[in-house]
């Protein structure tokens, strides 16, 4: 438990936990994982990547400790295996570039990616996100953490109020000015996406990063994500050439700066405690 509740501390401290708004009932922001099939699920207690091929995940670099060769995840429906990781390596953890892909050791072929948004447009756009992390709303805060929620998906609606650079942020507004599931993600949800539905599947113009400031986990509060038009060309060449990306410089394949003030001496015990067993991704 001391891992856990640690490992709580290190996934939640980038940003906030899903809040939803206060005059509207909780059960309406309750998701399936057919509301988005790419989901992946790192940890008992959150942290996701989002499925972009039937071989890659895209996610944030900070949620990536755990993982290695080998690590079993959580798929909406199913489980893969990880074969190896590319961090961003300009990511600079709480500022820009938390951005990471987790090359799969086999085909998940029974699950719909979601594409790449590449457009530059991103700005008034209403968006999805989606994720296991906690819960409160508007006016209390956060009530329950990514860990006393175990589990349930919820499903929240933003709009994007600014695509600049490698960042999209979001505001959590209230009143005449919030959509009808108007809420924030974060702690728990990190790694998720920002995303739409359209004709031809659901794109993803976002990875879910960190708070980015204003009244914490209450209205006028904003959340920060990866904008994935700008990392397109990144990702792309990552995938073209996985095994030149590492030893060129294009990708890292670890992590420079653990979250948090996390040491490696700590992962040993930490991750047993916090990845998700091969009991509970066989049921």
């Amino acid at each position: 438990m001391k891992y856990i509740l640690l490992a709580l501390s290190f996934i939640a401290l980038n940003a906030n936990a899903i809040i939803i708004r206060h005059d509207v009932q909780e059960t309406n922001y309750l998701a399936k994982p057919d509301d988005f099939p790419a989901l992946a699920t790192f940890y008992i207690d959150g942290a996701h990547g989002i499925l972009i091929s039937s071989k890659w995940i895209l996610t944030a670099a900070h949620t990536t400790f755990c993982l290695n060769s080998g690590t079993k995840i959580k798929m909406s429906k199913g489980s893969a295996t990880v074969k190896s990781l590319h961090i961003h390596p300009n990511h600079t953890p709480g500022i820009s570039h938390d951005i990471a892909l987790v090359e799969l050791m086999g085909d998940v072929a029974h699950l719909p990616p979601a594409t790449l948004y590449t457009r530059n447009d991103e700005t008034g756009l209403p968006i999805w996100f989606i994720g296991i992390g906690g819960t409160g709303n508007g006016i209390t805060g956060i009530t329950v953490d990514n860990y006393e929620n175990k589990g349930v998906l919820r499903k929240a609606q933003n709009r994007v109020e600014e695509a600049k650079g490698p960042i999209l942020t979001f505001k959590f507004d209230k009143g005449e000015h919030a959509l009808p599931l108007e809420g924030i993600s974060g702690g728990g949800d990190s790694g998720g996406p920002a995303f739409i539905e359209t004709e031809r599947g659901y794109q993803v113009l976002g990875i879910s990063s960190r708070y980015g400031g204003g009244p914490s986990e209450k209205y006028g509060s904003f959340e920060v994500y990866s904008r994935v038009s700008h990392f397109t060309p990144w990702i792309k060449e990552v995938m073209d050439k996985p095994d030149k990306a590492v030893s060129s410089g294009v990708s890292l394949d670890k992590l420079k700066h653990l979250p948090g003030g996390l040491k490696p001496s700590d992962l040993p015990a930490l991750c047993p405690d916090i990845l998700i067993s091969h009991e509970a991704l066989s049921k």
